[in-house]
């Protein structure tokens, strides 16, 4: 059987280098065994076998998630909008392929619904092979799958009665680019909105970016966010394989009553002992930013 190889490996290191995204910085993993590599319909994917991390899923030169620190992501996104709401029962996931998103969902005993959009199986088939600790609650009852385009489908979401649209979306999508762009403009935020079943319901989004990154490009993505939720908030999370060491969330909600900072909700002690990253402390500290950074985003 022929080696796999791929242009990112080279010497027995990944390099994830993008100068468009990550201008003027790398990051690096070594390799211990390259365990898939294709390009799907929608975009090139690797899975390798990282020396510290574990495995490491990898679509468009970009990490995605390792095993080692996945949950340090999967968690905020996931519990940051579950705990701000009173009473979810159903919950929308754009994205999240790697089932990390549905895993934590899966922990909140009040969900009856759990919909999952996401554009290439690939990412779904591999996360089943690859990544069993992420996808194990993808075959659950309270689980629908639908292969389609996000964007699509919060269009078509559009046309239903309230009670079949949903108290918290979630984008867990890749980067801004290729099939994932369409999740970082205004008129995203519009369909989202229309989607929500109330003025009780929230919305969060990963902004692919973080403060060191490319603050001004949160600027503005937070300024698209507001012009259609007056109640929006970045917040963020610290996973050591993403670029910087951070990655940006943005939490938005149609009560502009609701502080977004403080839980409506918190674990009882039986779900916090589940959990790794996400509490009460972490909840209201991921939105307090350091002082150049809160008054470009907050105050400005």
């Amino acid at each position: 059987m022929t080696e796999l190889t791929h242009k990112s490996i080279v010497d027995g290191w990944f390099r994830e280098a993008n100068d468009e995204c990550f201008p003027g910085q790398a990051f690096t993993l070594k390799v211990e065994k390259i365990l898939y590599q294709a390009h799907s319909e929608f975009q090139d994917i690797l899975v390798f076998k990282s020396t510290t991390y574990g495995n490491v899923l990898v679509l468009d030169g970009i990490i995605q998630c390792t095993e080692r620190d996945e949950f340090a992501y999967q968690e905020m996104i996931t519990h940051i909008p579950l705990y701000l709401h009173k009473n979810p029962k159903r919950v929308l996931v754009i994205g999240g392929g790697d089932g990390g998103v549905v895993r934590e969902l899966l922990k909140h005993d009040c969900l009856t619904t759990i919909t999952q959009v996401e554009i290439d199986e690939t990412v779904i088939k591999l996360a089943k092979k690859y990544f069993p600790g992420m996808s194990k609650g993808l075959d659950n009852p309270r689980v629908e799958i639908k292969l389609c385009d996000g964007f699509i489908y919060l269009q078509d979401l559009a046309q239903l009665s309230n009670q079949d649209k949903y108290d918290v979306i979630i984008t867990d999508s890749s980067d801004p680019e290729g099939p994932a762009e369409a999740f970082f403009q205004e008129s995203y935020f519009r369909l989202l909105k229309n989607a929500l079943k109330d003025d009780d319901s929230l919305i969060i989004t990963q902004t692919s970016e973080n403060v060191w990154l490319n603050i001004n490009y949160l600027k503005d993505l937070l300024k698209a966010a507001k012009s259609v939720f007056p109640n929006t908030k970045y917040c963020y999370t610290m996973v050591p394989t993403y670029t910087s060491g951070q990655l940006g969330l943005m939490v938005c909600s149609p009560n502009e009553k609701l502080d977004l900072r403080n839980p409506t909700r918190v674990p009882t002690k039986t779900e916090q002992e589940d959990l790794k990253y996400y509490n009460r402390d972490i909840h209201e500290a991921s939105f307090v930013l350091p002082n150049w950074a809160d008054k470009i985003l907050n105050r400005s």
